[in-house]
């Protein structure tokens, strides 16, 4: 049997947990950090709100097609060789957004984001857990998912900082988080990650994880869903809600919101990282419906201080899941099908992240900002409430 794990000559140490997290960090750096920017692209491109969230959702597309086949070939063939090339797929991304001029640009810049992002959920959280050792996979659960959020929220902050500040803030983004993602390929190279025996007899096949595993993994899709998909819908639609719906235009604004969000995300995991998984999902699940509520309110009351509470609501929701779906994957699941099951966790969450915000786009350019932001609030919040009490009532029947 092939193995994924840190060199056995290289005891585990808390700092190479914390190293193999930057490269987490730093691609999610660059997957949130056009997010205070689609509406520059929007009115220089002019295109409407529906091939806006299809832009976004490219992101998603290619995170799904990558899922696929990453954490499999990172179990089989070791994490560098999986994570190297992802890596380089962001810095490609980088250019492309940078020098963006159609709207085919942007949408290939996010196809290859999403591919970067697929490699890093997969491979590059398992290799977290991978340097930190068996002791520690609590805590590698609680950095990796970090890491992530840390990473989501820092993005949108540097180009919503660029955008209000510069008249052009587009080259100057992109160009330091090519330099940021440099950084994290030189990192990466240099892990004490221990390549994986080539020849095995497993083929790759559609991401599974084993049979005494699949509801670990189903638990945490079940909140984390919920959860990344409001998330992605501030992401993808708050900025337009922000300046078409509520009259304000702030780059720093906007961008200023998704890094709250974020920042939110991460402190609650710190903060409730001794609960028990349980727990972690009956709030998290709360925390979803919460926003939602919010978010419908906010846009018949035009108040940006409601968009607010909805953003950080998602942020707590998405966070909470994720943390709750990584520690039963840390704890239940055999090292050689972590990445696997990272993988089939994270696609089970992004596939509504990313079909409810188009749908909503579309909703919105035929009836209208307010319908179509109420409509997605409403179905997302009865998803939410019906999953998260399945999950719960699961949970208490197993006891996992």
């Amino acid at each position: 049997m092939t193995t994924c794990s840190v060199n056995p000559s290289v005891a585990p140490r808390v700092s190479h947990m914390w190293r193999a997290a930057w490269p987490v960090t730093a691609v999610f750096i660059l997957s949130n950090s056009p997010t205070p920017l689609y509406v520059t692209w929007q009115h220089a491109l002019a295109f409407s709100s529906g091939t806006l969230t299809v832009i976004f959702a490219l992101y998603i597309a290619g995170l799904l097609g990558t899922l696929l086949i990453a954490g499999q070939l990172s179990d089989l063939y070791g994490r560098k060789p999986v994570l190297l090339p992802g890596i380089f797929a962001a810095l490609v991304a980088c250019i492309l957004f940078g020098t963006a001029s159609s709207i085919v640009a942007l949408a290939l810049a996010r196809l290859l984001t999403g591919v970067a992002v697929g490699v890093i959920v997969s491979a590059g959280m398992a290799s977290v857990g991978d340097v930190g050792g068996v002791e520690r996979r609590r805590h590698a659960a609680l950095l990796a998912s970090v890491a992530m959020v840390l990473g989501a929220g820092l993005g949108p902050l540097l180009s919503g900082c660029l955008a209000q500040t510069l008249a052009h803030p587009i080259v100057p983004v992109f160009v330091i988080e090519f330099f940021v993602l440099l950084s994290a390929l030189v990192v990466t190279w240099a892990l004490p990650l221990k390549s994986a025996e080539k020849g095995s007899a497993r083929r790759l096949h559609l991401p599974t994880v084993p049979a005494a595993n699949r509801r670990h993994v189903a638990y945490g899709i079940g909140v984390f869903g919920p959860g990344i998909t409001a998330t992605s819908f501030v992401l993808s639609l708050g900025p337009s809600l922000l300046t078409h719906l509520l009259n304000v235009r702030s780059p720093l604004l906007a961008g200023g919101i998704a890094c709250a969000m974020f920042f939110v995300a991460t402190g609650v995991q710190f903060a409730v990282r001794q609960w028990p998984v349980r727990r972690l999902f009956l709030v998290g699940t709360g925390a979803t419906v919460l926003s939602m509520s919010a978010l419908a309110i906010a846009v018949y009351a035009s108040s940006v201080p409601l968009l607010i509470v909805a953003a950080l609501a998602a942020g707590a929701g998405q966070g909470l899941g994720q943390l709750g779906g990584l520690t039963l994957i840390g704890m239940h699941v055999a090292n050689t099908r972590r990445a696997e099951a990272n993988a089939v966790m994270n696609m089970g969450g992004y596939l509504p992240a990313g079909l409810l915000p188009v749908l909503t786009g579309y909703a919105i350019d035929h009836y209208g900002l307010a319908t179509g932001a109420t409509a997605f609030a409403a179905a997302l919040a009865l998803i939410a409430t019906g999953c998260g009490t399945m999950v719960f009532q699961s949970l208490g029947k197993y006891g996992d």
